[in-house]
């Protein structure tokens, strides 16, 4: 019941529900996904495998390309990023990025401010599944820089990056 209810409040609607219990019934499973589960874990489950599922679960709905979960388009400054069309607007001209860009900068701008770390980023971007070089962020971020500006990205050495919004 509880989670007909998540799903029928709109502004719960993105809310990720897992159950986690030890009935392991097919019927159980299936009723739980019937009302909207994102996944259905029974236990006993061993910790390293619930923590994989977790991440897992986490990975789908913060990729960028699941539209499901997000707006179609996002202000962040004086800058428009549209998902649905892979285009950011900046000062009424669209600029059309190649995919990994467009995804590291989506997230980059999904939080001014918040220094992401490399590991993170790797992880978001590229995934589990992708073995790219340590150098491919600062190439990416090179890109963006030379076409979006080079006062929106900071480098946080040693770590990461940030998504920076000038306020003047």
């Amino acid at each position: 019941e509880a989670c007909e209810k998540i799903r029928a409040t709109k502004e719960l609607a993105h809310v990720l529900i897992t159950f986690f219990t030890a009935r392991g019934e097919d019927y159980s499973q299936v009723a739980g996904f019937n009302v909207g589960a994102d996944d259905y874990i029974t236990k006993p489950i061993k910790p390293k495998l619930l923590v994989s599922k977790i991440k897992a679960l986490l990975r789908r709905v913060n990729n960028v390309e699941n539209s499901s979960y997000v707006t179609e388009q996002i202000s962040v400054g004086d800058i428009i990023i549209d998902k649905d069309e892979y285009v950011i607007i900046k000062n009424d001209e669209k600029l059309s990025l190649p995919r990994k860009e467009f995804e590291l900068f989506s997230l980059l701008a999904s939080k001014p401010g918040k220094v992401f770390k490399r590991e993170d980023i790797l992880d978001s971007v590229w995934g589990n599944d992708v073995i790219v070089g340590g150098r491919t962020i600062d190439v990416h971020i090179r890109k963006l820089r030379e076409k979006i500006g080079d006062d929106y990205f900071k480098t946080i050495k040693g770590v990461g990056y940030k998504f920076v919004i000038d306020e003047d």
